[in-house]
């Protein structure tokens, strides 16, 4: 059960936030000193009665997921996280779990990529942050809830990406997200929300079982992509996946060549952000 500190210590945190830190715009009248209500939430993925309901202590029992979803949010340094979770009433996540920590360091990393499409994710490629410019070229995640931010979920039994692909392609990208799971599923035994994921996806998608039960192998690699957007039309990007040094977080990052239309167009994205295109 989480104590009544809980709700005054996200409160605290919350005011010490400033919205441009976090990449949300930070003109008009404000009444926070930080980020509002609505703000964390939309961060966090969480409703924001939610958030007033914590804050208030009067929802008393936040699930491990909302914890750490609250503390990317909150950039939280690892000692502060781990304090949330305690007072949440939970045991900081162990090594035996896939690690969701998102480091400041990271988080300041995606800060400065104004004009890069970047996104973090986790060893089962769960999404746990993106930035403005991603959110813009790949759809923004931030009404996706739970199993819809993992990205092996959604290619196998949800909507899929915007990302192209030949029946060549697609057959190497789904055997690499498959042999990327085994992986994670073999290093973190007791993981309960990835054996939960493991479960779903061979319960909703014969392919998913099929790759799953036939062991297969790859693995993933940096790779030109055509990105379908709604709006502006197809664009020819360089795909990399940067590893975090000292943990199982992935990087993934896409680039346009400098001087070619799909740079342009790229660059107009980035500034209209989640806005539909105009012709």
């Amino acid at each position: 059960m989480a104590t009544a500190e809980f709700g005054r210590t996200v409160r605290r945190w919350r005011d010490r936030v400033a919205p441009e830190a976090a990449g949300l715009p930070s003109g008009g009248h404000r009444r926070a000193a930080g980020l509002r209500r609505e703000e964390l939430a939309q961060l966090a993925g969480i409703s924001v009665d939610y958030v007033t309901r914590l804050e208030q202590s009067r929802a008393s029992s936040p699930s491990a997921q909302v914890v750490e979803a609250l503390a990317r949010a909150l950039r939280l340094s690892r000692q502060e996280r781990d304090h949330l979770f305690r007072l949440a009433g939970l045991l900081p996540p162990g090594p035996k779990t896939v690690p969701a920590f998102v480091t400041p360091s990271v988080h300041r990393l995606l800060d400065r990529l104004t004009g890069t499409p970047a996104a973090v994710y986790d060893a089962t490629w769960t999404l746990l942050l993106a930035n403005p410019p991603y959110a813009a070229l790949m759809g923004d995640p931030s009404g996706l809830r739970g199993i819809e931010r993992n990205a092996v979920w959604r290619q196998f039994v949800g909507p899929g990406s915007r990302a192209r692909h030949t029946p060549e392609s697609l057959r190497r990208f789904e055997a690499a997200l498959v042999a990327d799971l085994r992986a994670a599923a073999g290093h973190y035994p007791a993981d309960l929300r990835l054996r939960e994921l493991v479960d779903a996806l061979r319960a909703g998608s014969g392919r998913f079982a099929e790759l799953w039960e036939s062991g297969t192998v790859g693995r993933h690699e940096n790779a030109r992509k055509t990105i379908d957007h709604p709006e502006a039309g197809p664009l020819a990007l360089d795909c990399d996946v940067l590893t975090v040094a000292g943990s199982d977080l992935r990087i993934m990052v896409y680039t346009a060549e400098p001087g070619t239309e799909d740079a342009d167009r790229l660059a107009l994205l980035t500034v209209l952000g989640t806005q539909a295109l105009r012709g």
